[in-house]
């Protein structure tokens, strides 16, 4: 049952008290409004029920504002239209370019994942449904409205909003609501907040000084190892990997950190850091979201422009080998080679990275590199915890592989990200409630913004509403 909410408030419904399925909502002068609208991802059958039923009549709710495209922000968007949303999805042009290529893919995945679990079914057992299909998702993108950064724009009732840049990938957008009458109010939702010197994106713009602000709170209580030793470190494990004969496998969210690591390999091959060993993306996705990257150069720091106006390969055109079909895929587990695979999902739920840990996750030649949050009960989090034995699919294997955590390739703001994007922002009438962060990180985050001199900090559970 959803809790009873005042009039002008906010529902924290995902993204509470954890990492992933990112979903606010909003009562503002009697309309309803979603910030965000993304996957819960975990465990399968609690994941499966979560994004299956939603705690609120997704017929009520009158406009979705998308801070992002990744998954877990854009995932369950077609679901909500399929239970009876109609209207319309805010977005900047960068993202919906690219949820209609996320969702497309997300809505195959479902489709192959119900089939696969129909047919191992017990016989009359009941049947598995994916939460969505391909053809849902075609409809759901006739209701997205790109918007650029920096318009106000007016959705009515006195409610308007404006994006801003928030860095953390392509398209990707902070949000400021403004909600008029007798005590205008404001509400900042900062979606993912990138950092600061990254490669490809611009920086952030400033947080929105707004009475209520939402925000991630990812990497609240880490600091990230600096930028300028991001190529230097990767050089190392690559060749490290490539010296004893082996494969670095990289499971790497199709969208954002494959483009930013073929970034890092293009400068490193060029400065003649890395032997010339064969890069493969083995991600029909990544290739698409790589093309898409490519149609909006407005997104890229000045830095990323002009090098790209030289070297329209820096994607990687020139020395890596999009792979598309099954047939290839196979033929580079069959290969004992050394080279470099990048293949989906970022947390080894789903998709081709399964096939290749599968095949490599016993030598101890090769090296899994991780350069993502891992959330807690996904086989990505088991690498990282360098469990004995992982399983994949529906067997166990012995985990032979080096196991390497570069979280400085994060495209999250982390602690000092936060305390220098919050100071201009103190006040002891700000109220601030931290999201989308694992406990030990929003707690971190929590002690260190008050000691700044904010207040009303509080890490909300799931169903918890303020008024505004």
């Amino acid at each position: 049952m959803a809790t009873k909410i005042n009039s002008n408030s906010v529902t924290f419904w995902g993204a509470a008290q954890t990492v992933t399925g990112s979903m606010h909502l909003v009562q503002a002068n009697g309309l309803t409004l979603l910030l965000d609208c993304g996957l819960f991802q975990g465990r399968r059958a609690e994941a499966y029920d979560r994004n299956k039923k939603f705690p609120f009549d997704p017929k009520q709710v009158d406009a979705v504002i998308l801070s992002h495209a990744h998954i877990d922000h854009s995932g369950n968007l077609p679901n909500l239209y399929r239970q009876g949303f109609g209207g319309p999805i805010f977005c900047t042009p960068a993202t919906k370019d690219l949820i209609a290529i996320m969702l497309a893919d997300s809505a195959k995945i479902q489709e192959e994942d119900a089939g696969y679990l129909n047919r191992k079914r017990d016989r009359g057992g009941p049947r598995v449904e994916p939460l969505y299909e391909r053809r849902d998702v075609l409809r759901l993108m006739r209701l997205a409205q790109p918007i650029p950064y920096q318009r106000t724009f007016e959705m009515g009732r006195g409610v308007s909003f404006r994006f801003t840049e928030a860095g953390h990938l392509l398209g990707s957008a902070m949000v400021q609501l403004t909600i008029d009458g007798p005590t205008p109010r404001t509400l900042t939702f900062t979606g993912d907040i990138g950092r600061k010197g990254l490669p490809i994106l611009r920086d952030p713009d400033p947080i929105p000084a707004s009475d209520f602000i939402i925000t991630e709170s990812t990497y609240g209580g880490r600091t990230h190892p600096p930028v300028e030793l991001l190529a230097d470190n990767l050089a190392e494990v690559v060749n490290r990997t490539i010296s004893r004969g082996g494969k670095l496998l990289v499971p790497a969210f199709s969208l954002g950190r494959t483009q930013t690591l073929l970034y890092f390999l293009h400068e490193l091959f060029r400065a003649g850091k890395l032997p010339k060993v064969p890069v493969f993306v083995d991600s029909p996705l990544a290739a698409a979201a790589t093309t898409v990257f490519q149609m909006h150069p407005e997104c890229f720091d000045e830095e990323t422009a002009l090098l790209l106006e030289d070297e329209p390969e820096l994607f990687g055109e020139k020395r890596v080998r999009f792979v598309r079909s099954v047939e290839e895929s196979k033929e580079l587990n069959a290969s004992t080679a050394p080279g470099i695979v990048i293949a989906a999902s970022g947390m080894c739920e789903s998709g081709r990275i399964l096939h290749h840990l599968k095949h490599g996750v016993e030598n101890e030649k090769n090296t899994i590199l991780i350069i993502g949050y891992q959330a807690p009960n996904t086989l990505g989090r088991r690498l990282v915890e360098r469990r004995p034995e992982v399983r994949i699919y529906d067997r166990y294997f012995k985990l032979n592989a080096e196991v390497v955590l570069m979280n400085g390739f994060s495209g999250h703001a982390d602690a000092d990200d936060f305390a220098s994007a919050f100071a201009p922002l103190v006040d002891p009438k700000r109220r601030i409630r931290l999201v989308h962060g694992d406990a030990d990180q929003a707690n971190a985050l929590l002690e260190s913004l008050k000691a700044q001199g904010f207040v009303d900090v509080t890490y909300p559970n799931r169903g918890d509403s303020d008024s505004l």
